[in-house]
């Protein structure tokens, strides 16, 4: 089993080349798995990509407009290279369809494999924060999965009918499912359990979390004697800042709302793609730095098991209906890009966020220009809830093309299908077994 990767890359768009870009991109939507440009489907290591067009926007403090840009995003298995050769190679047309209305891509005289490569590699941003539901888990293996409990599911339906209503104990059960699985030539990969990600990456993953502990602990002793003068500056900042309220348009309109709505609730996952501008001023922008640091070293060593934000000690319950979400800083630091793949509609995301994750929410997107006030970083905010649903929506962009392998299986079944193929032939007692069978 290998592990996940992103790619993002962000290239500016030309003048007069937006309206022919939207068409191609909405050319693949209308079959975004197997058009003729980038038949995502084709690409066995994705499990998320989309394109969103980031519009012309005037910089509120430096009083500049940023120029359009074209953002291209995926989630994928590694090795990241050879993806991103095979992107080149058969899905070079779309590329090149796309990217053509972008500056300084290759003249058609100079398109190879290798320029456009170069092209990605040369507009490729850094991801400073990369949330994976559980690490490992692999495009395949969702399917396999998924495939095992329907097949094992219309196997109960045949053996309980067959068996009458007094059934069988819970041993005999689990046991004709065993015989049913070793017997299916389909199913054969599930006789053995899945298989984790790589020593070496494990070795790498080992050595990450040692220093990374360790510049933690280095920069927890070097913040002590500065934590008043923090403290001090954050408070006033949170208390100058100015209320989205005071903004009379910081609402949607109806129209505006139903626009960004029409791209959702086609499948049981959704997506889900905002950018804003960080609040002016050098402390917001290296303390966001900081945290996004602190929130990616998190996502890969504490919550990497389908349960973003999770602390049983200090009794809090995290979110699990999370694909794959990141934070991606652009703009010369100006702006910050947050997309993720959710399930359910954006409401019951936005709850469960305000429910369970408020002081998460805080801490990250307290920073952002028009966020709802916070005090003391974790507290208010998002609490705010209609302001902050509000906000929410001014920021959200609209993703042309969006791509998942499985729509239609949300986390907690995904889970679930592994916990059965972890459970299958593993040595159970009685009341395992009855918690096993609880799973169908």
């Amino acid at each position: 089993m290998t592990y996940q990767e992103t790619l993002t890359v962000i290239a500016p768009i030309k003048a007069d080349q937006m309206d022919c870009l939207r068409e191609v991109l909405q050319s693949i939507q209308q079959n975004v798995g197997h058009n003729d440009l980038i038949p995502f489907a084709q690409f066995p290591q994705v499990h998320f990509a989309r394109f969103v067009i980031l519009e012309a926007v005037k910089d509120p403090l430096l009083g500049i407009t940023i120029p359009p840009s074209l953002a291209f995003s995926n989630c994928l298995e590694a090795p990241l290279k050879e993806y991103v050769r095979s992107l080149a190679e058969q899905g070079g047309y779309g590329l090149d369809r796309i990217f053509s209305h972008c500056e300084g891509y290759p003249s058609p005289q100079r398109l190879t494999v290798s320029s456009r490569i170069a092209y990605l590699q040369k507009h490729r941003v850094n991801t400073q924060t990369f949330y994976v539901n559980t690490i490992g888990r692999t495009v395949q293996q969702v399917r396999q999965e998924a495939d095992l409990h329907d097949k094992i599911e219309l196997f109960l339906d045949r053996y309980q009918h067959q068996q009458g209503a007094d059934g069988s104990d819970v041993d005999t059960v689990r046991r004709a499912i065993q015989n049913f699985v070793k017997q299916d030539p389909s199913l054969s990969w599930a006789l053995t359990p899945a298989v984790p990600p790589d020593l070496g990456w494990q070795i790498r993953d080992k050595l990450h979390l040692i220093v990374g502990l360790f510049l933690i602990l280095l920069l927890g002793l070097a913040f002590l004697p500065i934590s008043p003068l923090f403290v001090a500056i954050l408070r006033w900042k949170e208390e100058t800042a100015p209320h989205p309220r005071q903004d009379p348009k910081f609402r949607l309109s109806q129209f505006h709302r139903l626009h960004l709505a029409q791209d959702e609730d086609f499948f049981s996952q959704n997506q889900f793609s905002v950018v804003g501008f960080v609040k002016p001023g050098w402390f917001r922008y290296i303390t966001l730095r900081v945290i996004l640091w602190l929130a990616n070293f998190a996502t890969r060593h504490v919550f990497n098991n389908g349960d973003l934000g999770t602390v049983p000690l200090l009794n809090l319950y995290g979110v699990d209906t999370i694909h794959f979400a990141r934070w991606v800083v652009i703009d010369q630091g100006r702006r910050v890009l947050f997309m993720s793949n959710y399930d359910f509609n954006l409401e019951d995301y936005m709850n469960d966020f305000i429910n369970k994750l408020a002081w998460g929410l805080n801490i990250i997107f307290g920073h952002g220009v028009d966020y709802p006030k916070t005090s003391w970083l974790v507290k208010g905010g998002a609490r705010d809830e209609q302001i902050y649903k509000a906000v929410l929506r001014k920021y959200q962009i609209r993703s042309q093309v969006w791509y998942a392998a499985y729509p239609n299986l949300s986390a907690v079944n995904i889970s679930n299908n592994a916990q059965i193929r972890a459970g299958l032939f593993q040595p159970l007692d009685t009341a395992q077994q009855q918690a096993w069978l609880s799973r169908f």
